[in-house]
């Protein structure tokens, strides 16, 4: 199924990411995580994909493979094209078609040392690409900019770009403030972007875990998350349910607000998962405010 399909008219679909094995996680749990998000039957589940070294490069298809043909959820597979030759990404191109994937992110992905940029610098140099063959493409937003960008109306314009490239959907980077996910929304109409835009939401567990998400996607830390961080630093486990809690309350006003898709940054914890759509189906039967950006 084409996920772009999913995102009609009032749908709001829900979906969650996860990650293939690496370190200690094995295949046989990343099948017993993905079997527990399949039951909460979201709308489609994406996979990362790492062209950084951490080695789950390769298992991003057999993942998706395996989510899909099991489970019978659309998946996503999420492709980097930093490091990559034109070789490469045909390999990686036949790959997922063998695989039965027909879904894929667009993304560049992290700067590597010691890793050069090749044939492809930029998410939108693989989007034409992928949608020639054939793959309903999507890619990345960024709500406040992406870090290495100084303007978020370069970010924004970088964002038309990619559509204008094949890209049919986004999924946002996560952020903590929904007023900068609504300002953003209200930049992309003002620049002729039109295909959905997911918003994608990840609860903080830990200080250490916050600390390193702001520092890797530039996102602002609002003031309730901090007196949050304050209140229940010496207590990790009130601090974890503070931070599903948070998240649920973002997800619930991105529901009310009619945004295009709520995406949901699990990180391979189905409590998570679980959590998220409990409070979003609890608040389904309510009528949706008029959204502010469209």
């Amino acid at each position: 199924m084409k996920i772009a399909e999913t995102f009609t008219q009032g749908s709001q679909p829900i979906s969650f990411e996860i990650f293939p094995p690496k370190g200690d996680l094995s295949l046989e749990v990343a099948h017993s995580v993905a079997r527990e998000l399949a039951d909460l039957e979201p709308d489609f589940i994406s996979v990362t994909y790492s062209a950084g070294g951490s080695g789950n490069s390769g298992a991003t298809a057999d993942v998706a493979h395996m989510i899909q043909s099991e489970f019978g959820i659309p998946v996503m597979a999420h492709l980097t094209c930093i490091g990559l030759t034109e070789d490469a990404l045909a390999d990686r191109v036949a790959d997922l078609k063998a695989k039965g994937i027909e879904n894929v992110l667009a993304l560049r992905g992290d700067r590597v040392a010691g890793c050069e940029t090749t044939d492809y610098a930029y998410a939108k140099d693989i989007i034409g690409r992928l949608s020639d063959e054939g793959f309903c493409v999507g890619a990345a937003a960024y709500p406040e900019g992406h870090i290495e960008c100084d303007l978020l109306e370069k970010s924004v314009e970088h964002l038309k770009q990619k559509q204008d490239a094949g890209a049919s959907f986004f999924v946002s980077q996560l952020f903590f403030d929904n007023r900068y996910f609504y300002r953003f929304l209200e930049a992309c109409l003002d620049a002729g972007v039109s295909v959905p835009i997911a918003a994608g939401i990840m609860p903080f567990l830990g200080k250490a875990q916050i600390q390193r998400m702001v520092f890797m996607c530039g996102a602002s830390l609002p003031s309730p998350i901090i007196k949050l961080l304050a209140k229940y630093e010496d207590d990790s486990e009130s601090l974890r349910k503070a931070g599903i809690e948070y998240a649920c309350a973002q997800l619930t006003d991105l529901q009310a607000h009619g945004i295009d898709g709520l995406h949901v940054y699990t990180m391979n914890q189905p409590d998570i998962a679980c959590a998220t759509v409990e409070a979003l189906r609890a608040q389904r039967g309510a009528a949706f405010r008029k959204p502010c950006w469209r």
